[in-house]
């Protein structure tokens, strides 16, 4: 277990606080409070620590805290990881997981534990690694960068390919004698690069640039980016986004060749093509130089019986013309004949359109003539005469109709009119303030009633009342 911790302050060194060096003069302290003091003095002087280890007996209660014990093979520490730190943990912590804790050295009063409290974990060695390389995968991939919409075609027919890798490391070899042997005719430009170490990527992402910079002038059609097999961390700059990006951004078609076939890259996953081995991408972007020889062969020989097939063929027309020929003098007669049969038939045809178009103009006229602006005034102006008087006779039938509903309406008002009734002797009677008498009971002697005849009103003093005797 390695640590590294921040140095000692000269005012927090325990041996400064020590008030005497005969115990007897000292105070007695309790348990809390030499607790207490210790932790101060943990606290003051361990505030950042990062600590290695294996985690054991991890624990993690109700309430979401999280307590562990980091170890090594000669030495362990506790540790605990409250709640609101671990809920930003990016991996689930497990006993055996190797991990790196930062925090700070602290002392659990209650039982003078000495722990590590910890604010931050992350995975160590290819823990981390294997963690990083499946993030930047699912991020890139969400990018679309892994689509196959964007891979470009790579095949076994580039004259000149472009080749990224160690200028000492096998693989280059491999690949210079894979070519030789399948088809030395391709041409080969080397771009050297660091495969491994801190400065690999930003080399490996020059190299592609410059690929694509010189592809006009140096007649470049692919790359091959690659190296031998190795570690996680041998093979971590074919793992780095920038590379993958660089890749991507290729207008080269770029074929990975990177570890063994068991390895894959995040490289491999945005390459064009994915090739196991450095020899393999050689194999497949290479053609076969015994294959090549044998199609040319066949092409040979195809060619040459299509020519004596051709020059058979051309044969046989020229015989045929032979005997097609014919004297010049008949000819002209034969193409006379011909000329005086077709300018009759011209004639003829001429004549008939000409026929039928008069035949066509006519009946056109007749039609025109029929449907003359004059002829069809004439006809709407009678059409409106006859609907002009059929409106004259509906309106005044409607009208008679109208007017002796009117009367019967009226007659009928009029023998419901309250003025009928009042001709025929009756009369309305009302108070002085108008209001209608219908009983004795509301009008006493003395008072002034106002009776509404036929012809006009009655005013009267009432003398009495006097009720039906029924």
């Amino acid at each position: 277990m390695r640590s590294i911790v921040d140095p000692f302050k000269p005012d927090n060194n325990p041996d400064n606080l020590t008030k005497s060096a005969d115990p007897s003069r000292d105070s007695v302290l309790s348990v809390s409070s030499l607790n207490k003091l210790a932790r101060s003095l943990l606290e003051s002087n361990f505030p950042a620590v990062a600590v290695e280890g294996e985690i054991s007996n991890l624990v993690v209660p109700a309430s979401g805290h999280m307590y562990l014990t980091l170890k090594d093979k000669n030495a362990q520490i506790r540790c605990a990881m409250f709640r609101n730190r671990n809920q930003m943990l990016r991996f689930r912590p497990k006993d055996g997981m190797q991990v790196v804790v930062r925090g700070r050295l602290s002392i659990y009063e209650g039982r003078g534990d000495y722990q590590l409290i910890a604010d931050a974990m992350e995975e160590a060695g290819d823990g981390a690694l294997r963690r990083a390389f499946e993030e930047l995968k699912a991020k890139l991939n969400a990018e679309g960068l892994f689509d196959e919409a964007h891979k470009q075609e790579v095949h076994d027919g580039f004259r000149h390919i472009g080749i990224i890798t160690s200028r000492t490391g096998a693989a280059i070899r491999d690949m210079v004698s894979v070519f030789g042997r399948r088809f030395p005719s391709t041409r080969l430009t080397l771009f050297p690069v660091a495969v491994q170490g801190a400065d690999a990527a930003s080399s490996i992402v020059n190299a592609i640039a410059l690929a694509n910079r010189l592809k006009a002038k140096l007649g470049l059609e692919a790359l091959i980016v690659g190296r031998g097999g190795g570690s996680l961390e041998d093979l971590q700059a074919f793992n780095e986004e920038v590379v993958a990006r660089a890749i991507f951004g290729s207008e080269l078609p770029v074929t990975t060749a990177v570890g063994h076939e068991i390895d894959f890259t995040i490289a491999d996953f945005v390459a064009d093509l994915r090739a196991p081995t450095p020899s393999a991408a050689a194999e497949l972007m290479s053609p076969d130089i015994g294959d090549t020889i044998q199609h040319l062969d066949s092409c040979a020989l195809e060619l040459r019986q299509r020519v004596s097939g051709r020059i058979a063929e051309a044969q046989k027309d020229l015989n045929w013309l032979r005997r097609q020929l014919k004297r010049p003098d008949r000819r002209l007669q034969d193409h006379a004949q011909t000329l005086d049969r077709l300018d009759n038939q011209l004639q003829r045809g001429i004549r008939n359109v000409v026929s039928t178009r008069l035949a066509e103009l006519l009946q056109r006229h007749r039609a025109l003539v029929a449907s003359s602006p004059s002829n069809r005034l004439l006809n709407t102006r009678q059409k409106l005469q006859g609907l002009s008087k059929q409106l004259h006779q509906g309106t005044s039938n409607i009208l008679q109709r109208r007017n002796g509903r009117l009367g019967e309406l009226a007659r009928s008002l009029n023998a419901v009119s309250p003025l009928q009734v009042l001709a025929r002797g009756y009369s309305i009677t009302a108070t002085e303030s108008g209001q209608i008498l219908r009983s004795i009971r509301t009008i006493n002697a003395g008072d002034r009633i106002v009776s509404t005849l036929a012809d006009g009103k009655v005013t009267a003093t009432v003398e009495k009342t006097e009720g039906n005797s029924g």
